[in-house]
């Protein structure tokens, strides 16, 4: 499979299978757009009969365009078809275009192998000092009620992570909620209590911790910049949208109250192990004026995602925006490239992709292991497939303190990929989303082997930018 795009300025030719990029000219990508299904000789009547036309006879003087004789022209623009075919086919044999998916029998055996539990997600507080309009988590309750995690709850979520982990050294955890930092001083001593156990157990905890800053002082920002791997600071961009869409509970706007803290911890993190994470609705539609905004600011590591909403919310994306957003990303793509221009580069989470290495094509074919090797935790210790399940009682897997005894739901979890997707089956990006997220499919049509079809469209453009951004790099 391949796929192939125009975008500023650039001829891209993707090999699906083998994630080869090749940049090329014009006739190079009209051939290979129809060398698959036609034969030579057809291809050479496509490609003259097209390249003979007024608009692509510019390299024919006035004086032979007078005479009407272009029999010159024409073999030599044989001859460089007949080039670029040969090029294709070597191409072909050396299994850079054109390459056969061989991993559909690969993926369903690596399935089958035992797995263990790498990394939880704590939900340290079930409660929020925000009022965020697009919450998923209802204002941190999670359809439920509030409360704080314990700390002894915490404590036996760690040692279930670090039993179910098995032999695997390196572990996960994020802090999250509602606000975590509601909850503080229990993700201090838990933090206390992991790094104590990583020499009795021989693991590494790696920790993250999501806010949304309005709780964050020096003690905080000291702590944090010592204990946690990343950060995510949640901030939506210009303030206007921000304060929209994230009030406090009495209605004012936090936009003035986080970000000159935000500013001071990312400086202190010297622009690295964080984000500032956003996320944009049908109220600003022109996000990327919301990522300059940030990263005028001074911030580097920048992602701002679209919301995840049902068609009745007032704030959801719809097919209808789809358009307006596709061209908002390729703007965006350029104004990186800009920026990059001026030696003023930052990172933008959803345009940062890795050609030449990154993870494996097990891993890219199944996932981010939600269900199976990352974990929810709840604050009474309740387990599920991610944060985005919590509250959906159906997924209720079991518990920190009793362990999984919804093996089923395990299994169903285990086996999703791309290929139990027949969406993902022919889509260019499935190496690169891995199939997409498992709670927005179940969201939308309610089976974690659907596909959410809005997001699709979105991440394929993304894709695309951030492709571009790196041809861009080697030109």
């Amino acid at each position: 499979m391949i796929h192939q795009y125009k975008n500023n300025g650039y001829n891209i030719v993707l090999d699906v299978n083998s994630g080869m990029i090749h940049v090329v000219d014009d006739l190079a990508y009209d051939i290979i757009e129809i060398y698959e299904n036609n034969s030579r000789g057809d291809i050479i009547s496509a490609m003259v009969e097209k390249y003979t036309k007024p608009e692509h006879m510019t390299c024919i003087s006035p004086e032979e365009i007078c005479k009407g004789d272009f029999t010159g022209h024409i073999e030599e623009l044989v001859s460089q078809i007949k080039e670029v075919m040969d090029n294709i086919e070597q191409l072909k044999k050396d299994g850079a275009l054109f390459t056969q998916d061989v991993y559909e029998d690969y993926i369903k055996d690596f399935k089958q192998r035992s797995t263990v539990v790498k990394a939880l997600c704590l939900h340290i507080a079930h409660d929020c000092n925000l009022a965020c309009r697009y919450c998923f988590a209802g204002e941190g309750e999670y359809k439920g009620h509030r409360e704080l995690m314990s700390y002894e709850v915490g404590k036996q979520a760690l040692d279930f992570l670090i039993s179910a982990s098995g032999s695997r050294k390196n572990l996960e955890v994020d802090f999250f909620g509602g606000e975590p930092l509601m909850n503080f001083q229990v993700v201090k001593d838990l933090v206390k209590y992991a790094r104590e156990q990583e020499s009795i157990y021989n693991k590494k905890f790696r920790f993250t911790l999501t806010t949304n800053g309005i709780l964050m002082d020096e003690d905080v920002m000291e702590f944090a910049n010592r204990e946690m791997n990343n950060v995510v600071l949640s901030i939506d961009g210009r303030k206007e949208v921000n304060d929209r869409m994230r009030p406090s509970r009495n209605g004012k706007g936090s936009y003035d109250v986080i970000l000159p803290k935000f500013l001071k911890f990312s400086d202190l993190r010297n622009q690295t192990n964080y984000y500032v994470r956003g996320t944009f609705t049908n109220q600003n539609l022109d996000f990327a004026e919301d990522v300059k905004h940030l990263a005028e600011l001074g911030f580097k590591q920048i992602s701002v995602e679209p919301v995840v909403a049902l068609p009745e919310e007032p704030y959801a994306i719809t097919e209808e925006d789809l358009p307006g957003l596709l061209e908002e990303y390729d703007k965006l793509a350029k104004y990186i490239l800009e920026c990059r221009n001026k030696g003023k580069d930052f990172n933008f989470f959803h345009f940062m992709i890795d050609l030449t290495g990154g993870p494996c094509v097990a891993k890219r074919l199944s996932g981010c292991g939600s269900g199976t090797e990352y974990l929810a935790v709840t604050p009474w210790g309740d387990l599920y497939p991610c944060h985005q399940f919590v509250g959906t009682e159906e997924f209720l897997m079991g518990n920190v303190f009793s362990g999984i005894n919804k093996t089923e739901l395990k299994e169903e979890f285990k086996q999703c990929n791309v290929y139990s997707k027949e969406k993902c089956k022919s889509c260019f990006a499935r190496f690169y989303c891995s199939g997409g997220c498992a709670a927005n499919a179940y969201k939308f049509h309610g089976d974690i082997n659907e596909t959410y079809d809005i997001g699709c469209e979105l991440q394929k453009k993304r894709v695309e930018c951030a492709i571009m951004l790196k041809v861009a790099e080697q030109d």
